[in-house]
């Protein structure tokens, strides 16, 4: 019994071996398998984003044609339950976030589907070229969103603070 084999005892070898090299640019087998699953989510995801950011400017310009007729459907609202609503669902607010949300849906969308192209391209060709313009994409992507960040943290106690001036200022004026 002291020879029999245990079959929940890890294995010896390690099941990937450390290196194996391939002629596209020192990148392991394991390396190009990985940038191949990833590239059509890339694509995938992008394309995503591109759909985003048009739904979002078609509602913008929604609004504007809205906006732009809202003496007629004025007559329509009863204005002592309705009215505020109707101000603020269709002020100038609404449409300038729709649009900077359509744009700050965008560029990332770009990014990443240029990045998920750039590999792509480069699975096919395996030149340098293809890979570095990817890596290029994937570092614009990322540095984008680290300064939507920073502006993100920025904006967000600013908003604070003038929140609650509002709400003080509003119990006195």
């Amino acid at each position: 019994m002291a020879d029999s084999v245990n079959p929940y005892q890890s294995p010896e070898n390690a099941s990937v071996p450390e290196e194996r090299f391939t002629t596209q640019g020192g990148l392991t087998e394991t390396m190009l398998l990985y940038l191949k699953g990833a590239a059509p989510w890339l694509k995938f995801l992008g394309i995503l984003g591109f759909i985003g950011a048009a739904f979002m400017v078609l509602v913008g310009v929604v609004y504007i044609i809205i906006f732009l007729n809202i003496s007629n459907i004025s007559t329509f609202v009863d204005h002592e339950l309705l009215y505020p609503f109707v101000q603020m669902a269709f002020g100038g607010q609404i449409l300038a976030l729709l649009l900077i949300a359509g744009v700050f849906t965008f560029i990332p969308a770009l990014f990443t589907y240029r990045y998920g192209s750039k590999v792509h391209r480069y699975l096919k060709s395996g030149s340098n070229a293809d890979l570095e313009a990817a890596f290029k994409n994937n570092k614009a992507l990322w540095k984008f969103w680290g300064i939507s960040s920073i502006v993100y943290l920025a904006l967000g106690p600013i908003t604070v603070i003038i929140t609650v001036i509002s709400a003080f200022s509003s119990f006195w004026f």
